[in-house]
């Protein structure tokens, strides 16, 4: 009776507890064995008879631990952390053995070689391809003891992840401090509200600054209690590291120096000659050379314009504020002053007109008008905190295709950030088959005392990114399991989808859809609408190159690493600094110690692919003009979200796009266009 182990068609987040994690996953481990063991001794194969049931097995397995894995992250505890490692652990070591089974690397060789492979269809090509290059790519054929050692690597490497974003989580939650009513001036109510909110979720009484975005953002944008913006700081920026208030605690230095050497060996031994060149195996960009002069390239054009940024912020903090040394944990709230007056526009005006069951409609909306998908709120679907709340979604045929999970509001025990992750991925066989399930997880400030969750800008574009990311996953139409949705779209593509939905934020069409005053449901007026799209280049240069000094530090990072050495972790990020960044942290600034992205989310060597992508999404949604046309939208759909990883991602967008991309929408959308 282990609800993990269920044929529903969505799991049973209401009776599944941590007790079931690992066996279920045992369960699973063993069936898989014991099938891979049976078709590789039966020869004969055919794609009925090796790749369908593999893809049925597949399934089962990913039905047993998406909800472990996802439970980890948005209600962690001491009993889902330690059966989240010791699944993830047997999984991870099961899968570093598949890998190198030479039996089943030889079964998909046959398959390939044999004649009927000439007449599949392009996804089954692409399956059938990608599985013998991720075979090689997982030490397939090493000889012992190095094939021991690859799988060795592998389950460390997954282990130190796990622990590194841990480490975040404690560290986030380990800080808060009560906030005296003198520290509160210039907090507008609407931020107070999540302060207070903060309070009350602790059991405290008035207001709490905690490093959980809502209230960081409240203290670090609004507050004109300087020593206060710097104490959040200081707190926020050196999470999980040798410094701050939890100095040594919760540090993942050795944790970063461990997962980089493991990283560097693992590729060494697969004959790369670093991590970098490794990640670029299974990505669009052909070689480091190419990333690295992408990225400088973009800098060239985006450092000038990022200074003329920073000098106008810091004459405008000393001439108006009077902050003549203008410091990192000024700027939000310096940039934020200054954005009022130069464009008589705040936040607090704008977040009325975003209540988020607003902004959901008007994306559901949105979504319907350009690729005909209707998404439709269901109640009787158990789940697992009560704001969470599941939706269904049909084609324009009527037919169900898809779901989704959207868990929206900051809590602790809860993996900040936002993201969008599979429960259930899409295939049709004959041996089983399964829709396209999402999660979609924010961390936004919750309602208080009876009052909507308003969001900021940012958030409803953060929103509508995560959301392109779930649309790519759901409006999928590919049968065979291993690329369709996100799976086989090479990783410096997979942000394309995201990045063009996040257009729709800044167009009238769009705003008309969702953006509606929370008390009168009034649209967004003419005017305010003016002045947000003015706000757009605002500081693009500063927000582009602090994404190119992430972008190189990552790639330089892995390309660069030396076992004798090590990974010179802040040495390379003051290179890069040097190089890139002209707003200069103090020495004890420690952001790498809390980058999840690249030390626990898969973006290791692979950061730069949101500026790659960025070129792709901004000239994909240059085809749209200021509307939300229906005829381009089906393309996009057709040419792009459909086809998964069926065909290679540049394929992909000259289908849609009818060339190969161009950069210079990319760079209009910067401001940075001559």
């Amino acid at each position: 009776m282990n609800p993990l182990l269920e044929t529903t068609d969505l799991p049973s987040f209401d009776t599944i507890a941590p007790e079931h994690a690992v066996p279920a996953v045992e369960t699973v481990i063993a069936e898989y064995q014991a099938l891979v063991d049976q078709l590789t001794s039966l020869g004969n194969d055919t794609w009925d008879t090796l790749i369908a049931p593999l893809e049925a097995i597949d399934a089962k397995l990913e039905r047993a631990f998406s909800p472990v894995s996802h439970l980890h992250s948005v209600m962690d505890s001491p009993a889902w952390r330690e059966a989240h490692e010791i699944a993830q652990d047997k999984i991870t070591e099961f899968q570093a053995a598949l890998g190198q089974n030479r039996a089943l690397y030889d079964a998909y060789r046959a398959l390939k070689a044999a004649p009927e492979y000439q007449s599949y269809a392009r996804e089954r090509v692409a399956v059938i391809e990608h599985a013998l290059r991720d075979f090689e790519l997982s030490g397939v054929a090493l000889d012992e003891p190095m094939r021991t050692r690859f799988r060795d690597i592998a389950r460390e490497s997954s282990q130190l992840e796990t622990a590194f974003e841990q480490a975040v989580m404690d560290a986030t939650d380990a800080w808060q401090h009560p906030l005296s009513e003198a520290e509160l001036d210039g907090i507008p109510d609407s931020e107070r509200a999540v302060l207070a909110q903060a309070a009350r979720d602790k059991q405290l009484d008035g207001h709490l600054l905690t490093l959980q975005q809502p209230a960081y953002h409240a203290v670090i944008t609004y507050a004109t209690h300087r020593e206060l913006r710097a104490q959040a700081y200081r707190a926020y920026q050196t999470r999980a590291s040798d410094q701050g208030p939890h100095a040594g605690q919760f540090d993942n230095a050795e944790r970063i120096e461990k997962i980089m050497a493991l990283r560097h060996e693992a590729a060494q031994l697969l004959g790369f000659a670093n991590a970098a060149a490794m990640s670029l195996a299974t990505k669009m960009a052909p070689n480091a050379d190419r990333v690295l002069a992408f990225l400088r390239d973009l800098a060239t054009k985006a450092k000038p314009g990022a200074k003329r940024d920073l000098e106008e912020l810091a004459t405008f903090a000393a001439a108006e504020l009077g902050i003549d040394d203008l410091r990192p944990w000024d700027v939000p709230f310096a940039s934020e002053k200054l954005r009022e007056r130069r464009y008589a526009l705040s936040d607090e005006e704008l977040k009325p007109y975003f209540p988020l069951d607003a902004v959901m409609a008007g994306l559901f909306r949105i979504v319907e008008e350009a690729f005909g998908a209707r998404i439709v709120p269901r109640a009787d679907v158990s789940v697992w905190h009560a704001d969470v709340q599941y939706c269904d979604v049909y084609a324009e045929s009527g037919q169900r295709i898809a779901g989704l999970y959207l868990d929206p509001y900051a809590r602790a025990k809860k993996r900040g950030g936002a993201w969008m992750d599979t429960c259930r991925s899409r295939f049709v066989s004959k041996h089983a088959s399964s829709l396209p399930i999402a999660y979609l997880t924010c961390n936004f400030a919750p309602p208080t005392q009876g009052k909507p969750s308003l969001l900021t800008h940012d958030d409803v574009t953060t929103l509508f990114h995560e959301f392109g990311h779930g649309l790519h996953h759901m409006l999928t139409r590919i049968d065979a399991r291993d690329v369709s949705g996100i799976s086989g779209v090479e990783w410096d593509a997979v942000e394309l989808p995201s990045q063009f939905m996040e257009n729709f934020c800044w167009t009238r069409a769009g705003l008309d859809r969702f953006a509606r005053h929370v008390d009168s449901g009034a649209p967004m007026p003419e005017d305010l609408f003016q002045r947000l799209l003015a706000t757009r280049h605002f500081q693009s240069g500063l927000f582009l190159v602090r994404q190119l000094e992430f972008g190189l530090f990552d790639f330089l990072l892995h390309l660069n690493y030396a076992p004798d050495s090590g990974a010179r972790v802040l040495e390379t990020l003051a290179t890069v600094r040097q190089e890139v960044a002209v707003i200069h942290p103090p020495e004890w600034q420690r952001f790498p110690m809390s980058f999840g992205h690249v030390f626990a989310g898969g973006y290791a060597a692979g950061y730069y692919s949101y500026l790659w992508a960025e070129v792709l999404s901004a000239d994909a949604f240059a085809a749209f003009g200021d509307g939300i046309d229906a005829a381009a939208g089906r393309r996009f759909l057709n040419e792009v979200l459909c086809v998964g990883g069926s065909r290679p991602a540049l394929e992909s967008f000259v289908a849609f796009r009818g060339r190969e991309p161009i950069v210079e929408p990319l760079l209009a959308s910067y401001g940075l266009a001559d």
